[in-house]
């Protein structure tokens, strides 16, 4: 029988290291993506995620259902991943180490985004507010569903979804067509 996400983390918060690695084998790439995103090199990414995962061993009694398993677990990777930033001074990257920006090759904006090119997909998506970037990057790039995003960013759903409405129309002005390069 293969066990549901939410029954694993039941089942981890009794203390079942395999559930834990069951979870971890499922979810850990999708956490790796984005922290990723969060940390300013690949190794702090990776020790970020390190201490996410003993996060969700201690904390797995307190998933209430309230989102699915992996909007939870995103959730608890990305305050890691706060908390981490909050107490370490800015990083430098050597250039060898520079990530590329994520795949925002999505139909954000209908035609208008279909239009243009990646990198100015890109260039408008990082000119973004944080909060919307966020929300675009985890609803459209990550393609989860609003609850998901609300439960990662410890949000309400109509927050995501009033975020996601502006930053579509941000988007669209940036990427308009007076401004767009076939």
């Amino acid at each position: 029988m293969v066990l549901t996400d939410e029954m694993l983390l039941a089942e981890v918060a009794r203390g079942d290291e395999g559930a834990l690695r069951q979870l971890y084998e499922r979810h850990a790439a999708a956490m790796f993506r984005l922290l990723g995103r969060l940390a300013p090199t690949r190794s702090s990414a990776e020790e970020i995620l390190q201490e996410a995962w003993l996060a969700v061993w201690q904390s797995a009694g307190s998933f209430r259902g309230d989102s699915s398993a992996v909007g939870w677990l995103l959730g608890v990777a990305r305050r890691q991943a706060h908390n981490r930033l909050r107490r370490v001074e800015a990083v430098t990257v050597e250039i060898d180490e520079a990530r590329d920006v994520a795949d925002p090759c999505v139909d954000i904006a209908e035609q208008v985004l279909a239009r243009a090119s990646r990198e100015r997909i890109a260039a408008a998506i990082a000119a973004l507010p944080e909060h919307h970037r966020e929300v675009v990057i985890l609803a459209l790039v990550d393609e989860l569903p609003y609850r998901d995003v609300a439960a990662a960013l410890d949000i309400p759903v109509g927050t995501v979804k009033s975020r996601m409405a502006h930053a579509r129309a941000a988007l669209a002005r940036a990427l308009s067509d007076e401004r767009v390069r076939p």
